[in-house]
């Protein structure tokens, strides 16, 4: 479905919580068709090393937020933006309004059957009047004490500095209640995959759907 002035391509936000499972979910969609734009991905692609975004960030925090190949060391930047909230609002000024000119010109390049746009901040963003253009928003269901034991099994955070990002989004009962859609991944079992693909499935056959009746 091409993006243009007579036809809107019909947009789902994903959003959830650090070590939700955004990435995984996301992926199983993009395999049953639809387009994924994921802000998070757009983020790191502006701060690769040498870029414009790059320079500025090097120039204001220092070379301690880079590893010894030179690349940014989004640990440590981390670390230091969680820990400093001037900091963090600092680099959401330089960052955020590039984002949302690359996400609008992605929806405009889009041609799957919909688009799963992926972000992770979405509640808090929506709540101040952003993304208002999302037709509905699917959140990822998972309690924090396993949103912990994913991020630190997966690059091995602390955990203090995983509770810091969680207490500094919006809680998950806050997601929860903008939420049109829900996926439940809460399930560490070996059937969890399956238990997954089957919420996808059944919701990407409801967005085809939806897709359809308002084109």
């Amino acid at each position: 479905m091409q993006n243009n002035s007579q036809q809107k391509t019909y947009i789902i936000g994903l959003t959830g919580g650090i070590g939700s499972g955004k990435s995984t979910i996301s992926t199983m969609f993009a395999q049953l068709g639809a387009d994924i734009i994921d802000a998070d991905e757009i983020s790191r692609q502006l701060v690769e090393k040498d870029s414009p975004m790059f320079e500025k960030i090097v120039a204001h925090f220092g070379k301690k937020i880079l590893r010894p190949s030179g690349d940014l060391d989004r640990t440590a930047l981390r670390e230091i933006i969680f820990s400093r909230p001037q900091e963090k609002k600092w680099l959401e000024a330089l960052l955020h309004p590039a984002i949302k000119d690359e996400i609008q010109y992605r929806i405009t390049q889009s041609t799957g059957a919909y688009i799963i746009l992926v972000v992770p901040l979405l509640v808090e963003q929506r709540k101040s009047g952003h993304y208002n253009f999302i037709d509905r928003i699917l959140v990822i269901d998972v309690p924090e004490e396993i949103q912990i034991k994913r991020i630190i099994q997966r690059d091995g955070s602390s955990e203090e500095l995983i509770r810091q990002i969680i207490s500094s989004q919006a809680s998950q009962q806050q997601r929860l209640s903008f939420a049109d859609d829900i996926i439940d991944n809460r399930d560490q079992a070996d059937a969890s995959e399956k238990n997954l693909q089957h919420q996808v499935k059944q919701l990407h056959r409801y967005y085809l759907k939806l897709t359809m009746s308002a084109s």
